[in-house]
């Protein structure tokens, strides 16, 4: 235990800055200028992780947590911060990361997006613990019981699982139908709406966990590309087709990858007008041929890479569209675009993942004149 600290600037991932004795300390749970109390959680050579225990000195944007166990679950970084300070603290982030990888000089904010900040998660994944169900500890294997009411960011037919359900893990989809449970690696389909559509997605696959993220991003990536009818456009990483299905919608002719084929399936049911290749998305589209005008990327977290991003670049399209959930992997990328002639034109942020340390950005990237 760690006495007397003071806490720093707002870190990526959920941590503020501090010193303790030289050291430099990523602490959980505490805001810039407090003093506090910390318990130390993991040390590595230069640097160790702690949670805030006690404050002696609270700041201004503190709040009563609206979960009593946010502290020890996982799942929410910010709970113990007053909204709106939220989406300040992910615009510090996100303009921190975008100078130090990138060189840029980011002004943007985030923008909330509604339902917020509780009541938003339409995906859920949970844990069997003494005979009821609860969340991962922070990066820990440990699970902590849902408390009375349960999850609170989760929709309220997710909150909490029936106790009679079977099975360790549950995972949760509020789907169009309503909620569904099902176990891991269960082959279960569910629909989705987005878009003036329908969609399949696998009940445990990817789909955008707020209720609105799927059309705000889509409309952030059609108003940076501007689509043309005609145009060739490539979705790469492109899950069962959302990106794939706004670029059709706008005329566009799309060719798909994705490394996961079950998704591929689905996306060539939700989107029969376009194009899908199933594998690495960096070898399909080494063999990906023909003009490309427009690019959108979704890459995972880990983000893209050189070798995608160059790749991309070589084919010289008018503009591409890059949709991160990870600022510092996205400014990587971006000043590998930058070595590679193309322009950082816009970046908008989204708060998609109230009371958490999470976000999606979309940057917009045109070749230099």
């Amino acid at each position: 235990m760690l006495s007397g600290v003071r806490i720093g600037p707002v870190a990526a991932g959920g941590h503020w800055v501090a010193r303790h004795e030289g050291r430099v300390v990523f602490v959980r749970h505490g805001l810039e200028g407090e003093l506090a109390e910390v318990r130390v959680t993991a040390v590595a050579a230069r640097h160790a992780f702690a949670d805030a225990v006690a404050i002696t000195e609270p700041a201004e944007h503190r709040v009563v947590p609206p979960c009593p166990v946010a502290a020890a679950c996982g799942g929410c970084d910010f709970q113990h911060v007053e909204a709106g300070h939220q989406r300040e603290l992910k615009r510090q982030v996100v303009a921190e990361q975008l100078r130090r990888f990138a060189g840029l000089d980011w002004d943007g904010s985030v923008e909330e997006v509604l339902p917020a900040p509780l009541g938003w998660r339409r995906r859920m994944r949970y844990q069997r613990a003494d005979g009821g169900w609860g969340l991962r500890a922070k990066a820990s294997h440990a699970v902590v019981p849902l408390p009375d009411g349960g999850c609170r960011i989760a929709t309220p037919g997710l909150a909490a699982p029936d106790s009679v359900l079977p099975g360790d893990t549950l995972i949760g989809a509020d789907a169009a139908d309503g909620p569904v449970w099902v176990e891991p690696g269960s082959d279960a389909v569910v629909a989705e709406r987005a878009l003036g559509r329908a969609w399949q997605v696998r009940a445990d696959g990817f789909w955008q966990v707020h209720p609105r993220a799927p059309e705000v991003l889509a409309d952030a990536v059609l108003a940076g590309l501007s689509p043309r009818a005609g145009e060739r456009a490539l979705d790469l990483y492109c899950g069962v087709g959302l990106f794939a299905g706004a670029l059709t919608g706008a005329g566009a002719q799309v060719t798909g990858i994705e490394g996961g084929r079950t998704a591929v399936d689905l996306a060539r049911r939700n989107v029969p007008q376009a194009r899908f290749h199933a594998g690495s998305v960096d070898r399909v589209l080494r063999r990906v041929r023909g003009r490309v005008d427009l690019v959108v990327l979704d890459p995972p977290r880990a983000g893209a890479g050189r070798a995608v991003i160059a790749e991309v670049l070589r084919r010289r399209p008018r503009a591409v569209a890059y949709v991160s959930c990870d600022p510092a992997t996205l400014a990587r990328d971006l000043a590998t675009a930058s070595a590679l002639g193309y322009r950082t034109d816009s970046v908008r942020a989204f708060d998609l993942f109230p009371m958490t340390a999470h976000l999606e950005c979309v940057a917009i990237l045109r070749p230099d004149a």
